[in-house]
């Protein structure tokens, strides 16, 4: 993984809107929908399938998760989507998430943590 420079906890937001009416770049690519945190240099993690991300609305565990519960592994995903895909520096590639996928209203409080090595927390705004 020499091509890999380091990680980010991401975290993938959509809008509810039926995938069947609308394009999926209005449910997924509005301001705001994918905040990420401080870059984490690879040499900090030992191993990137072994990682447990964490993720709380209001102080409510929503997600409690594992890399090692991911169905294909880091390095495996990497190389399937370079088969379809450029991959150019400072791209990100976002893995999926755990059981526990649910909604948020404005006023909420996302807190997510990828082990002790990033932490992110927003408050959720409604967009028009």
């Amino acid at each position: 993984m020499d091509h890999v420079l380091g990680y980010v906890l991401a975290l993938d937001m959509g809008k509810s809107l039926e995938f069947d009416k609308y394009p999926i770049l209005l449910i997924k690519g509005f301001d705001t929908s994918c905040p990420i945190s401080d870059f984490i240099p690879k040499s900090k993690i030992n191993n990137v399938n072994n990682l447990n991300l964490k993720l709380s609305v209001n102080g409510n565990t929503r997600h409690d998760g594992n890399t090692q519960d991911l169905i294909h592994k880091i390095p495996k995903l990497i190389s399937y989507l370079s088969n379809y895909f450029t991959l150019d520096y400072g791209d990100l590639i976002l893995t999926g998430t755990p059981a526990g996928i649910s909604t948020v209203k404005h006023g909420d409080v996302i807190e997510a943590s990828l082990e002790n090595l990033a932490n992110i927390k927003f408050p959720v705004f409604e967009i028009q």
